[in-house]
């Protein structure tokens, strides 16, 4: 996460207990130092407050419960943590974090929508946007071919919005697209609705 970060031109900060760690990070960050982030003292030499997100990733839960309640204590709220189970999470929720994640859950759960969408040829793609909704990107069906926009009802029959169109002849993107379009063998339509309605296309 630290190099990406670094390769996208963010300026990085990486702390770490083990100096092997932070040896090997080093020529990936803008800075890396050998610190114990669980001891308030050592937190506040720094300069975190300039840091437009905080992300702490440790893997002892004492450690990483109290490196998050030190930052807290430091008036720092802009925290994204890393969770190891359903446990820290919950306790990480109690303390007011709003952003947590858990790597292995969350891709165990990406995997499960991937085999979900084999059995699915027309749904190309799935990004989730917001809690409860997401964009899918959809193969145009056999249905719909020859069909105008408005006569096929998405919104009434599905309960999704069709916001984007990819032209299979003239290859353009057609955002918004108007109700007299006719679809065409090929087109790929961009389909936002809640996660249930898109499920059912």
């Amino acid at each position: 996460m630290t190099k990406r970060l670094y390769d996208l031109g963010h300026n990085v900060l990486a702390i770490d207990t083990n100096p092997e760690k932070i040896q090997d990070i080093a020529p990936f960050v803008s800075q890396a130092a050998v610190a114990d982030c669980a001891r308030k003292k050592i937190l506040q030499d720094f300069p975190l407050a300039k840091a437009d997100s905080i992300i702490v990733c440790i893997g002892s839960l004492k450690d990483s419960l109290l490196t998050v309640l030190n930052l807290k204590e430091m008036n720092l709220n802009n925290l994204i943590v890393k969770a190891t189970d359903s446990s820290h999470s919950a306790i990480l929720e109690k303390m007011g974090i709003k952003n947590i994640f858990q790597p292995e859950h969350d891709m165990a759960i990406e995997l499960a929508e991937k085999l979900d969408r084999i059995g699915k040829p027309n749904m190309l793609d799935y990004m989730p946007l917001m809690e409860g909704y997401s964009i899918m990107e959809w193969k145009c069906p056999e249905s719909l071919i020859g069909k105008k926009l408005m006569d096929a009802n998405l919104i009434n029959k599905y309960g999704v919005q069709v916001i984007a169109i990819k032209d299979a002849k003239s290859k353009d993107l057609n955002a918004i697209p108007k109700a007299q379009y006719e679809f065409h063998n090929g087109d790929i339509l961009f389909l936002f609705g809640p996660n249930n309605a898109l499920d059912k296309m």
